[in-house]
């Protein structure tokens, strides 16, 4: 986190600092296009993002994390612990977890609904046990948790010109497409994690099981069934990205930059794997270098044009508390952000984001 950030959000206490700046390097080194779209926002949002992702990378870390040989006990453990430190921090206790007390404390300056990081949580510690959903109505219900509800904790940092409740289903929904650009995009990454985040009914439609992509994923061969399963999967996103698009006419203008900058990067996710022949299986698909610069450099130009714009008053839907000296009083009623988790993915704007999900 830079100094200017930090001055800008009203986070003075040394060690918060550093926890906030502990948030942003885990997002810089493991959400490319998040960081990238995080760029665009006002200096004073910025830590809050950087936060909340922070938080949801970590949890997803423990239950994911290929680099580790962690039993599935002790990640049970870890995530445990991670739960411990988060409701004693809400509580008003001291941690030293950095992610934990970051995130604690956006949640009482914006006054998120604590409910969305105990539905979080509860879809981390599904992963520890569920490797299948046999219908898209299971799916949607896992993705509450690890997705939406992301896009809904991101709602009151970032700002909207239309009541909170008014956009808040087009936010989770926002976080619904990045997640399921995820599962596609990482689906080879899931098997090796022993997971297929794609729906049983959906592959069993076009002649896929688990076996097939297993065999697919261990030989490297290629089979039209699974091609098939996987542009269906893609059609379905789109679809969901369509639902969510208008929700982003609803932000306060000076984080719709951030959002919709986000919104092209990881649709065009969908571009790339069809370009590589719904290789996903086997490899990760990429948005290209040149792309990626081309729709920032036309957010960042979005952006400093809304920061001209007039701002309207602080709402209802402002800070729980006052950020602290320094910071803006300017804040109008709040707004969906756009990707990984990822996490995250819901609203969390990442390529790289937490694993296949927030």
């Amino acid at each position: 986190m830079t100094a200017r950030e930090l001055d800008a959000a009203g986070v003075t206490d040394p060690s918060l600092r550093a926890a906030y700046t502990a948030c942003r390097r885990l997002n810089a080194r493991h959400g490319r296009t998040y960081f990238l779209a995080t760029r665009l926002l006002p200096a004073d949002r910025r830590p809050a993002v950087h936060a909340l992702y922070g938080f949801a990378r970590h949890a997803d870390d423990i239950v994911d994390d290929l680099g580790t040989q962690a039993t599935t006990e002790e990640r049970r453990t870890a995530l445990d612990r991670l739960q411990a430190q988060w409701l004693r921090a809400v509580g008003g206790a001291a941690t030293q977890e950095p992610v934990v007390r970051a995130a604690a404390d956006t949640r009482a300056r914006y006054g998120i609904d604590p409910r969305h990081f105990a539905d979080f949580l509860a879809s981390m510690r599904e992963d520890l046990t569920v490797g299948r959903y046999p219908t898209y109505a299971d799916l949607r219900a896992y993705m509450h948790g690890s997705a939406a509800v992301i896009g809904l904790q991101m709602v009151p940092v970032l700002g909207t010109a239309v009541p909170r409740a008014e956009a808040e289903p087009y936010a989770a929904d926002l976080g619904v497409a990045f997640q399921l650009t995820n599962f596609l995009r990482d689906v080879g990454e899931d098997l090796d994690r022993g997971r297929v985040y794609l729906p049983a009914d959906l592959l069993a439609a076009h002649g896929v099981d688990r076996d097939l992509l297993a065999w697919s994923r261990a030989s490297g061969g290629r089979d039209a069934r699974i091609t098939a399963a996987l542009r269906a999967a893609a059609a379905l996103t789109r679809d969901v990205y369509r639902a969510a698009e208008p929700g982003i006419g609803m932000l306060d203008p000076v984080s719709a930059p951030c959002v919709r900058t986000a919104f092209v990067l990881y649709r065009d996710i969908l571009g790339a794997i069809e370009k590589d022949g719904y290789a996903c299986v086997h490899r990760r698909a990429v948005v290209g270098g040149r792309r990626r610069a081309a729709v920032a450099l036309g957010g960042l130009a979005r952006a400093l044009a809304a920061r001209t714009l007039p701002r309207a008053p602080a709402s209802a839907s402002a800070p729980a508390s006052a950020p602290g000296p320094g910071a803006p009083g300017h804040r109008v009623a709040t707004a969906p952000l756009a990707d990984g988790t990822g996490a995250a993915g819901g609203l969390g704007v990442g390529e790289e984001t937490t694993g296949g999900r927030a």
